[in-house]
């Protein structure tokens, strides 16, 4: 859901960066050969993800969501020469476009992609990430920002995706919506963790900025 009129979204698109065009194609394969292709960060969020990353010069990146590696590559654009980005699906009717634009791409050989299930890996992965964006499943939101903030470097940044649900997180009677209902637990959780710090954005369906201090 875009929460500016479609003419606004444009005209921000026409000031921004121009859209690669390994991007470019993978944005249109995304949309001819998977069925939920709105799940795509984008060009107005990819250039924003993008711009993040090559501000912070992260060395260690963890993704939890890739979908079809749209994310993974904008933010791989940020990393420092010998940085690497892990991440993390396990949904393989998506991987094998990721994996095909992953190998097409120059940061194939730093992006580590693992079908797996996050939650049962995180535990494993080694301290030190710089960066961290969330965009899985909602119902576990909280539990990944859990299992990620003690191997988080000290200034280090995690972005977490649709906190706005469609404008469904203002509803206070989505009783039977458990991704809603895990979406405001955890926006609320955020909200009132004094050990970061933290910024809402109405970008696309909604991304916080969230800075360990």
């Amino acid at each position: 859901m875009e929460f500016i009129p479609e003419e606004l979204n444009i005209y921000c698109l026409q000031h921004s960066d121009v859209e690669d065009e390994l991007l470019n194609e993978l944005n249109r394969q995304t949309h001819l050969k998977t069925t939920q292709p709105r799940m795509l960060s984008g060009h107005l969020q990819g250039a924003f993800l993008s711009f993040i990353s090559q501000f912070i010069k992260p060395n260690y990146i963890l993704e939890i969501g890739t979908f079809t590696g749209y994310s993974a590559l904008s933010l791989a654009k940020g990393l420092t020469e010998k940085g690497k980005l892990i991440t993390i699906d396990k949904n393989p009717e998506t991987a094998f476009l990721a994996k095909i634009f992953f190998d097409k791409s120059i940061y194939k050989d730093k992006i580590d992609f693992k079908l797996d299930n996050a939650v049962a890996l995180i535990p494993q992965l080694p301290n030190g990430i710089d960066l961290v964006f969330i965009d899985a499943d909602k119902s576990n939101y909280a539990l990944y920002y859990d299992l990620v903030f003690d191997k988080l470097n000290k200034g280090g940044v995690i972005m977490a995706d649709n906190v706005l649900w469609s404008g469904k997180i203002l509803d206070l009677t989505a009783n039977n919506d458990k991704d809603t209902l895990a979406l405001q637990a955890f926006n609320e959780k955020i909200a009132k963790d004094t050990r970061v710090e933290k910024v809402m954005l109405p970008l696309r369906d909604g991304i916080t900025l969230i800075r360990k201090k």
